[in-house]
């Protein structure tokens, strides 16, 4: 299972650094592998990203921006999906992986299990 970040190396609008900045910062520091496809730099990447963004997750006009997120082949959002995600200490659910033991997500999960 691996992670895939998209994100643009040479965009020139800062909201878009930044965001990019904060989904890779979060999942280095987390401790969470993925792999950061270059959209700038692979016209490869941008084909498949570009393809692989659901209909209903795609902006009315243009092409969808980085960052996005997938886990293999599995669309998991944007950054405005990361961010609710993380404000619910939900990251874990969102990339479609098990939250680790202890985290807040976890305990979290835990509890909704007992009720």
């Amino acid at each position: 299972m691996v992670i895939k970040v998209f994100i643009a190396s040479s965009s020139g609008s800062t909201s878009i650094k930044k965001q990019q900045q904060d989904v890779m910062g979060f999942l280095e520091a987390n401790k969470i592998k993925f792999d950061e496809c270059d959209i700038a730099n692979n016209e490869s990447d941008r084909k498949w990203m570009r393809e692989n963004v659901p209909e209903d997750s795609r902006p009315t006009t243009g092409n969808p921006l980085p960052p996005q997120i997938f886990n293999e082949e599995q669309y998991c959002g944007n950054y405005e999906d990361f961010f609710n995600a993380r404000e619910d200490n939900l990251v874990y659910a969102f990339l479609g992986m098990t939250a680790p033991p202890g985290s807040k997500e976890a305990e979290a999960a835990a509890k909704k299990a007992l009720q």
